[in-house]
């Protein structure tokens, strides 16, 4: 649900902050979510690190552009 509510609030919408916001929630649920699978398995925690990298990514890039468009306003 989280994963699919960024696209419309920073494509559709051009809402950077929220979706800002949004991604961030996403990620901390991740993180968590890779923890309680530590725990019951490993593997299944592991195969969700490149998704944890990428979410970092695509996190960094939208506060990039919610920066540089909040500056520009």
């Amino acid at each position: 649900m989280l994963n699919a509510l960024w696209t419309p609030l920073f494509f559709g919408l051009g809402w950077r902050g929220a979706a800002l916001a949004e991604i961030v929630v996403l990620w901390i649920a991740l993180v968590v979510t890779i923890a309680l699978f530590w725990v019951r398995s490993r593997v299944a925690a592991v195969l969700l690190l490149p998704y944890l990298v990428w979410t970092t990514f695509a996190a960094c890039l939208n506060f990039a552009v919610w920066q540089l468009n909040t500056a520009a306003v």
